[in-house]
């Protein structure tokens, strides 16, 4: 196992994992940081999965390449593990997000008026 590889293609996996993320959860928060219009939200978070996509492939691909090479002597001092576990991280923040999203009320729901109380103009 080449592990300089094997982390260069982690790193990129870890790069996809962050795009997946600040493009399905944060893509409105970043079109209103750039003042994009409602079009260009959309577009923002198909070209993130999009890119999510090709990075996260390579990396998944340089990752294999490198559990198949043999190792180097200079192999011995990269340490994969804390890759591995910021991945993990990665992962878990996202469920964590998916299930919050699942559970907040949307845009309408928040600006509607509850029973009971009044509107002052």
């Amino acid at each position: 196992m080449r592990k300089r590889t094997v982390r260069n293609g982690m790193r990129l996996v870890m790069a996809a994992l962050t795009l997946i993320v600040l493009a399905s959860f944060y893509h409105v928060q970043l079109s209103d940081l750039f003042s994009l219009s409602s079009a260009s939200e959309g577009r923002i978070y198909r070209l993130g999965m999009f890119w999510a996509a090709v990075i996260g492939g390579y990396g998944v691909v340089v990752t294999a390449f490198g559990f198949a090479r043999s190792s180097l002597k200079t192999d011995v001092k990269i340490r994969i593990l804390p890759l591995i576990l910021g991945i993990f991280a990665m992962i878990m923040l996202f469920f964590y997000l998916l299930s919050f999203s699942l559970e907040a009320p949307n845009g309408d729901e928040r600006r509607r008026v509850r029973p009971g109380k009044t509107i002052t103009i």
